[in-house]
């Protein structure tokens, strides 16, 4: 009966695991922050980051993502119960065309790429260090609908 019970439990646990959602921004890698990757020490190094997007410039053979940088969860979408943002901005920039209709401001992403240098652009009047970001991978998070409230009646 306990070996019932047992197997009975790796079934289980294999089925669910089964069902648990991989993207394609899921793996390994350096702690290396947007912040920190300014001063062009970390050129040329496998990173993944994401955040919140300020805007999408399509351009004749890629698009590119401006992007406010925030911590990103263990799956790799990004944290916003993080209220500093000191994570930094970025861009990332990856071959083919990306609707801005559908990747709008404000929208989550999270992107895996090289780090390919620095691009000085105004923010304002002053002139931000934006790390550069050669993605190979982009992933659109779809929107977190909250579920809606329903009354109950307890009797």
């Amino acid at each position: 009966m306990n070996t019932l019970k047992a197997l009975t439990g790796v079934i289980a646990a294999i089925v669910l695991g089964g069902c648990a959602t991989v993207t394609p921004v899921s793996g390994q890698f350096p702690p290396i922050t947007p912040h920190q990757a300014q001063t062009g020490a970390e050129n040329g190094k496998l990173v993944r980051w994401g955040g919140i997007l300020i805007q999408a410039r399509p351009k004749a053979q890629e698009t590119c993502f401006t992007v406010m940088a925030l911590p990103l969860r263990q799956d790799g979408r990004p944290y916003q119960g993080q209220k500093k943002f000191d994570e930094g901005r970025f861009i990332a920039c990856a071959p083919g065309f990306y609707d801005p209709a559908l990747y709008a401001a404000g929208r989550e992403l999270t992107f895996v790429g090289t780090v390919t240098g620095v691009q000085v652009e105004k923010v304002g009047g002053y002139a931000y260090p934006y790390p550069q970001l050669q993605a190979s991978t982009v992933y659109l998070w779809p929107l977190e609908v909250p579920e809606p409230a329903t009354s109950r009646v307890f009797i």
